[in-house]
């Protein structure tokens, strides 16, 4: 069953995102903590994109074909614009199919100093459209934001964009991770508005730790709703605290997605497998 499948025979489909490492000697760190999300049996596992090779680190194409060969779970491969031209992004088409691997999940990718945009894809769309044609029994995925692109002008100009995602292919969505669910609803509602018909993925991230707080703010301008903030400032001195009040506040965001309809939920882990346990037992009963 492909994942695009899932969404067609599950009431709400359960993901994990992991990322690559940046060192190759901590690989089998890695794959010790996907064996213990394998254990819970997420119906997909996304894999954020790593060049590997002479760019160092260990590649998107390892990890994703480790999660299916050795744990038997659809893994979700991300390839980005920046920093890739058309030759690059089919040499890592290839390479995915080799392995197996037929999801992709096709963004531009933040700016960088270290990735030059590419010269061949100025948006997700048109990486889409490549891929298409590359490699038509591929399945596309996409991401789209809940609180606007920061570079959108509106939301609702970010929305109308999405029907690029749509008509170059794309079969599902997963959102940037966002702290209120409001702008979950009012995004979904105003994207059916508008005609963007496939199943979306609410993206969740337990904030366990204080180190995560204004890295992660920064890097996905998400906003924080006063519940949010009250946590923070409650326990961010004492960290025992502020874990099990970060993992509460994830599982009553997952909760409130799952019994308001969402098509499916995803959890931004960090890689850390105890993380994903605790969640997932306050929302088993769910799925």
């Amino acid at each position: 069953m492909t994942i695009t499948e899932l969404f067609k025979t599950k009431r709400c489909v359960f993901s994990v995102e992991c990322f690559p490492p940046k060192q190759t000697t901590q690989l089998e760190k890695l794959q010790a903590a996907l064996r213990a999300m394998g254990l819970l049996h997420p119906d997909f596992i996304s894999v954020t994109f790593g060049a590997g090779g002479s760019a160092g680190g260990v590649s998107t194409v390892e990890v994703a074909d480790f999660i299916q060969k050795e744990l038997g779970i659809p893994a979700l491969a991300h390839l980005i614009c920046m920093g890739n031209d058309a030759a690059k992004a089919a040499a890592i088409l290839e390479q995915l199919e080799q392995a197996g691997v037929r999801d992709v999940l096709a963004l531009r990718g933040d700016r960088s100093p270290s990735r030059p945009e590419s010269p061949d894809f100025s948006h997700a769309s048109s990486l889409m459209a490549f891929i298409r044609a590359r490699k038509p029994g591929f399945s596309l995925h996409g991401a789209c934001y809940p609180e606007g692109h920061p570079e959108a002008g509106t939301l609702r100009e970010d929305v109308e964009n999405l029907r690029y995602k749509q008509e170059a292919g794309a079969e599902h969505l997963i959102t940037q991770l966002f702290f209120d669910n409001m702008h979950f609803y009012r995004f979904l509602n105003l994207a059916r508005r508008a005609g963007i018909t496939l199943p979306v993925s609410a993206g969740v991230m337990p904030i366990v730790r204080r180190s995560q707080i204004e890295r992660t703010v920064a890097l996905s301008s998400a906003s924080l709703p006063s519940e949010f903030t009250r946590m923070i400032s409650r326990w961010q001195d004492d960290p025992a605290a502020l874990y099990d009040a970060g993992i509460d506040y994830a599982v009553r965001q997952l909760r409130d997605l799952i019994e308001g309809g969402a098509d499916g939920v995803h959890l931004y882990a960090m890689n850390d497998a105890a993380v994903l346990e605790k969640v997932y037992d306050g929302v088993r009963d769910l799925l």
